[in-house]
């Protein structure tokens, strides 16, 4: 039986030292995988640094968008009350005397070439 329990401390020996070389090597691999400038890590980072500047971009853009918003809104009720308001003075025009119908009676500045065309002698 010493044979066999020889043979089992050898095969017990070896796993821990074939386990200890595998968590070596993992290890390794770990650190590489994790580097925050070749790895995963790094890209993480980098990734995540890019978000952050969009996020930013992104309410940068939103403020800008709403101040135009609010001078759109502010010029378009301008308008609208300056067409009101023209609206009422074109309404207005109609009620003064002599406006439309006495203006088509009147005529305007007139050019005569030739004094004979009016029937008068040059």
């Amino acid at each position: 039986m010493d044979i066999l329990a020889e043979l089992s401390d050898i095969l017990l020996g070896a796993g821990a030292l074939g386990a200890g070389i595998y968590c070596l090597v993992l290890s390794r691999r770990l650190r590489r995988f994790t580097d925050l400038e070749r790895g995963v890590g790094g890209a993480v980072a980098v990734l995540s640094a890019q978000v952050d500047d969009l996020s930013r971009s992104l309410q940068r853009a939103e403020g800008a968008a709403k101040s135009s918003v609010d001078t759109l809104a502010q010029a378009s009720e301008r308008a609208e009350a300056a067409g009101k308001r023209l609206e009422l003075l074109m309404a207005s025009m109609h009620d003064l005397p002599g406006s439309a119908e006495d203006s088509a009676k009147i005529p305007g500045p007139v050019f005569i070439r030739h004094p004979s065309a009016l029937g008068r002698p040059a």
